[in-house]
């Protein structure tokens, strides 16, 4: 049989149904990352994760929530949810990096089941599409004041641009990463240093500003309030698990650099959002006491720094860099955006009818729905989405890093080793499933009121200690009977870990495609005939390869 290599660009069997693209054009969706395509270095992989935080909305999230609630509250809010979105997100990233899946995958043996994860794809499809429209929407605006683009046309500059950019996968969008990361540094953090230095009675107005509240001190529930919003930022560490399953086997040589890595790119993304988030509040307030006219676009991007740009250069040098500023930030957070959000549609139309058209085929999905929640102003009404999406986005995060945390490590009553294969999972897990339906049901009624006008602001809270608490009480109640359907898929005869823990890099020819997989991708067709890939058996639309339950 002619054993294919995975390095190459030849395309598996999930390209057949798309024409026959490359391999690097789908960049392993639906599937383990194997170790001869994951290339890069630790440090390449961290800082390419980290260019998709490169976006602006952060300003506009401090600006809105500080605008609102006033400063003191809003860095309450701010902190608030950056410690729940840190410690959530260390067991997350350190189990995709270490077994080379993206959250998806992990999801479905984390207390979710092999169907019961389509739930949460669809959770964070739409985060995708939403932050993307929230990009697009600053980009447009950008564009509107530089070039005097009209927004309709702005958005759909900001949408399709980013197309041709995701199409070539983790390839492309590294070199992408890397080559703007220096350049977008330096046009923000540049101008803000220079307005500290040459304007300290801006950081007395920062501390003094009320909002609208009218309130100097802070206040318990307007910070839960602000914690919301900036809460709806907790699927950020899906996106940045996409990158983080490409990272290198981690041995002794490496694992200083491997752990850092993981760390900053993981849940350390959030220390570098709350920064940004109060930078956005700060530059709104300086924005408001300069004019009354600054009021009314002190929650835009593009009108903060070219502000602070002003004070630096000429009137169109400001202009020019501001627009650049926006444009490179906005660029290399929506092609993760879009690259991400392809990947969860894809992953739930190929479970739900066993068919594989291609992930390109979503990238276009996802950038239409944000395009079409551009045209209708999103970005008036950001506060009240971020809010209510918040609830939903908590309950899976913290449901599954509840289930790695304590069902895995603590009871045992979760498998320690990640499975996502076909045939090996229950259709359904009650431990995740459940959690999300009834935390995520019960924050939403609090989020709208029907719980009471005082437990109202605290949907936010509700849904961390629902979505914490529920996993292990039901794995409990359940004796953790819904994880594994069977325990054995056939190839018992091959380790799925290396001498040192890491995801094995042992071939296996598929029975079915006929191409070679590593083998954490193999398991054994209920036919005898020999070994099939993960995605092989997905597709199957007859049940003819999975493999029976066992006892």
């Amino acid at each position: 049989m002619n054993r294919l290599r995975m390095a190459t660009t030849t395309a598996p069997v999930e390209t057949r149904a798309a024409g026959d693209p490359s391999e690097t054009l789908e960049d392993y969706t639906l599937r383990f990352a194997p170790r001869s395509y994951r290339r890069w270095g630790p440090g390449v992989v961290a800082t390419s994760a980290l260019g998709g935080i490169a976006y602006l909305a952060d300003f506009a999230i401090g600006a809105n929530i500080g605008m609102a609630y006033g400063t003191a509250s809003a860095l309450w809010g701010i902190a608030i949810a950056a410690a729940v979105i840190f410690l959530t997100g260390i067991p997350l990233a350190i189990y995709a990096a270490r077994y080379n899946l993206d959250l998806d995958l992990i999801t479905r043996g984390s207390g979710f089941g092999y169907y019961g994860s389509i739930l949460t794809n669809v959770i964070f499809a739409t985060f995708t599409f939403i932050f993307f429209a929230l990009e697009g929407s600053i980009m447009a605006q950008g564009l509107q004041i530089g070039l005097g683009i009209p927004l309709w046309l702005g958005y759909a500059v900001s949408s399709l641009v980013v197309i041709p950019l995701v199409i070539y996968g983790m390839r492309a969008l590294a070199k992408m990463q890397l080559w703007t990361t220096p350049l977008w540094l330096v046009l923000m953090v540049a101008p803000l240093g220079y307005l500290l230095a040459v304007e300290p009675g801006s950081v007395e107005a920062f501390w003094d500003y009320r909002g609208s509240d009218g309130q100097q001190t802070a206040s318990l529930a307007s910070a839960m309030l602000a914690a919301g919003v900036c809460l709806s930022l907790i699927a950020q560490i899906a996106e940045n698990i996409d990158y983080l399953r490409f990272m290198p086997p981690k041995t002794p040589e490496n694992a200083g650099r491997w752990w850092t890595a993981v760390i900053a790119a993981g849940p350390g993304w959030v220390l570098l959002g709350a920064l940004k988030q109060a930078v956005g509040l700060f530059l709104a307030v300086y924005l408001i006491g300069r004019s009354a006219e600054g009021a009314g676009v002190a929650n835009e991007p593009v009108h903060q720094f070219l502000a602070v740009y002003e004070r630096l250069m000429p009137p169109w040098l400001a202009m020019v860099l501001a627009v650049v500023l926006v444009v490179v930030s906005q660029l290399k957070i929506n092609v993760t955006n879009a690259y991400s959000g392809s990947l969860a549609w894809t992953n739930s139309f190929t479970r739900l009818t066993r068919r594989y058209p291609g992930r390109l085929v979503f990238v276009f999905v996802n950038v239409g729905i944000a395009l079409a929640l551009m045209e209708a102003d999103m970005f008036s009404v950001l506060n009240s989405i971020l809010s209510f999406y918040a609830n939903l986005g908590i309950v899976w995060i913290v449901a599954v890093a509840s289930d790695i945390t304590i069902n895995k490590y603590v009871l045992g009553l979760s498998p320690k080793e990640p499975e996502f294969r076909r045939g090996m999972l229950h259709a359904v897990n009650p431990v995740g499933f459940g959690t999300v339906v009834v935390g995520g049901g019960v924050s939403i009624a609090c989020y709208f009121g029907a719980l009471g006008e005082g437990l109202q602001p605290y949907s936010a809270a509700v849904a961390v200690v629902l979505a914490a608490t529920l996993p292990p009480v039901i794995a409990v109640a359940t004796g953790g009977r819904f994880y594994l359907r069977r325990g054995d898929d056939g190839l018992a005869h091959l380790p799925m870990r290396d001498e040192l823990g890491n995801p094995s890099a042992a071939e296996l020819d598929c029975m079915v495609c006929a191409q070679t997989f590593e083998r954490p991708d193999m398991l054994h067709s209920a036919t005898g005939a020999g070994a099939l890939c993960s995605l092989c058996l997905a597709t199957d639309r007859d049940g003819t390869h999975v493999l029976p339950a066992t006892p």
